[in-house]
């Protein structure tokens, strides 16, 4: 089993019982355990909804990255050799698609941020524009930093364009995803670190597979062989898949609903007046890098948010 892939867990969101609320001893079979049964086949029914921003350069392969992720062609790729037009504004563009496997809907949206940073010298390893919008991101939404077309560089280069990455997100403070707060117990902590020593993921995306000594591989074709999407010896694109979508997808949708939203949803009570300033007022400034909110302490303070905007809200 890969070292980075843990099994999905029943129920995602759940959390170390609190010593103050021992175990009760059961007499019987009650039926508790069909409760899982009843959120499979909501689930199968209801499908589930996933929201992807890409953020980069023209020309680095966003398109292809996506496609490769869902095997589909969720986004319209530019044929090899034909450079896009510069867009004029920053306009964001999001495609919708569903896709289906085994039987579970996924309905899946991805944002493209077309002409970001095209018009600015690329020559070092974070650009300020780069470590401004990260740090502006990793407030509102979970952010995992790729490292693109990865196949450009070698082993060593690659290794050592990560390091660099790493010390300058540590020096401005940028919290990528998976965030050392949030690690539940020992086991996350352990998977999780492994996880962070990895990101940023060298990876490279391909959307067309090529027979390999007998064997259809995706992967991209070069003079010099083929270039396996899935092989962890040419790119660390597994690592990304896993983390996105078969250990991590759930998570990061609970870390998005329970703490970025609801922390968003407070400061703007807050901004708009619509809670009344008495003991139970929250002054919730945005979360700094470094110190997000807790969901404990996140819910605490939501609630306490709610009962005193009953009136007004």
């Amino acid at each position: 089993m890969d070292p980075l892939r843990r099994s999905p867990s029943p129920c995602p969101s759940s959390r170390p019982s609190s010593p103050r609320t021992p175990p009760c001893e059961m007499l019987g079979h009650v039926g508790i355990d069909a409760v899982l049964d009843q959120l499979k086949i909501k689930a199968m029914k209801m499908g589930f909804e996933f929201n992807i921003m890409v953020v980069g350069q023209s020309g680095l392969g966003k398109s292809t990255m996506v496609n490769t992720l869902f095997k589909s062609k969720v986004w319209k790729t530019t044929l090899p050799g034909l450079v896009p037009p510069i867009p004029q504004t920053l306009q964001l563009h999001s495609v919708t698609h569903i896709i289906e496997e085994k039987g579970v809907k996924l309905k899946l949206t991805v944002t493209d941020t077309p002409g970001f940073g095209d018009q600015i010298n690329n020559d070092k390893c974070l650009r300020p524009l780069d470590i401004e919008c990260l740090q502006r991101l990793c407030r509102t939404v979970n952010v995992v930093p790729v490292i693109a077309r990865a196949d450009s560089l070698t082993i060593e280069e690659r290794d050592a364009f990560r390091r660099r990455i790493q010390q300058n997100m540590r020096a401005h403070c940028i919290d990528v995803y998976p965030q050392r707060c949030f690690d539940e117990d020992i086991n996350d902590k352990i998977l999780n670190s492994k996880i962070r020593d990895r990101i940023p993921f060298a990876v490279v995306g391909a959307d067309r597979e090529h027979v390999v000594d007998g064997r259809c591989i995706l992967g991209r074709k070069t003079k010099w062989g083929v270039i396996e999407v899935e092989n962890m010896a040419h790119c660390e694109f597994p690592l990304l898949r896993d983390l996105l979508i078969r250990s991590h997808l759930q998570d990061l949708k609970d870390i998005t609903h329970n703490v970025h939203y609801e922390n968003y949803r407070v400061v703007r009570l807050n901004e708009s007046h619509l809670l009344p300033r008495g003991p139970g007022w929250v002054n919730l400034a945005p979360a700094s890098p470094g110190q997000l909110t807790t969901p404990g302490q996140l819910t605490t303070a939501c609630r306490r948010a709610r009962d005193d905007s009953e009136d007004g809200f």
